[in-house]
């Protein structure tokens, strides 16, 4: 089957699975079950159920090709968790660069939607995050980071990343292109640069490591921390914009803490490629999952 008939079917069954999820996610929120339950709902019926039926259609053993069948090693959650700690500085400072960018006054009328869709998101999350008990605080971390870690996961990087590793682009162009449509599918735009890196850095550690869980950890430790740090907040035990500031400078001041962690984060980036890659060709042809192989 050709590539641009693999895609058609992937972003099809995207879409029917969006119109679907949609429609369940609203009777679900008209019988007052929960905002919680319509995102899972919308995690499986446009992020799951896509990627498993299309990758179903297009190899033989399609969790194989999806990377989900090998554990993932100490080494690579050790950088998950390193390169988490390190990068943290930095995206605040991108976060906050993004959200101070403005188009040009032609483009007004688009600004206003972009900011009205952004100002929805944020309330939506403003109340997702609304976490008093120990009951909420697994609710919401169960939904809001590990299922969306795992189907968002699946979809983009297991189902999307691996169907265009069969064109003729390279693994850098195919893993950025799929960075950016998954950040723009977010529709959330003055958070977009961010999240482009984010997914970026999450379809090299699949690349890297041959292993969907890699990412899948790295994407629920990033929503989990947002939940937790919510959580101890509303209990007042730390502030309610802890760690959101973290290396964003004073009005006029240069960024340096920013600008650190940013070189930091890259260098071991670069480290963790080198290392992956170097354990990889200890391994034997047989034992290594064939994350390229066609027939899968």
């Amino acid at each position: 089957m050709k590539l641009s008939s693999r895609l058609l079917i992937l972003f099809g069954l995207i879409g029917l699975g969006l119109m679907a999820g949609s429609v369940m996610s609203a009777l679900v929120l008209v019988l007052q079950s929960g905002m919680l339950s319509a995102i899972a709902i919308q995690d499986v019926c446009a992020f799951i159920t896509p990627a498993v039926i299309a990758m179903a259609i297009f190899y033989r053993r399609p969790f194989h090709v999806m990377c989900m069948d090998r554990a993932p090693s100490l080494s690579a959650i050790f950088i998950v968790l390193l390169v988490y700690c390190i990068s943290l500085p930095g995206m605040n400072w991108l976060v906050k660069l993004n959200q101070e960018m403005s188009l040009p006054s032609w483009l007004g009328g688009i600004e206003q939607m972009m900011r009205a869709a952004e100002d929805s998101a944020a309330e939506i999350t403003k109340q997702l995050l609304d976490i008093n008990n120990a009951w909420q605080l697994l609710s919401v971390t169960s939904v809001v980071a590990l299922l969306a870690g795992l189907s968002e996961e699946m979809l983009f990087r297991g189902a999307m990343l691996r169907t265009m590793q069969d064109s003729r682009l390279g693994t850098h162009a195919v893993v950025w292109l799929v960075a950016f449509i998954f950040s723009a599918l977010h529709f959330q735009f003055y958070g977009f640069l961010p999240r482009m890196l984010l997914g970026a850095w999450l379809g090299y550690l699949l690349v890297w490591t041959r292993s969907l869980w890699v990412p899948i950890i790295a994407h629920t430790l990033n929503n989990g921390s947002v939940v937790l740090f919510s959580y101890l907040a509303n209990k007042g035990m730390v502030a309610d914009d802890f760690g959101d500031h973290l290396g964003v400078p004073a009005d006029g001041a240069f960024p340096w803490l920013a600008v650190t962690s940013i070189l930091a984060t890259i260098g071991v980036a670069v480290w963790a490629h080198h290392y992956f890659g170097h354990n990889a060709s200890h391994v034997h042809d047989e034992e290594r999952p064939h994350f390229f192989d066609e027939n899968g």
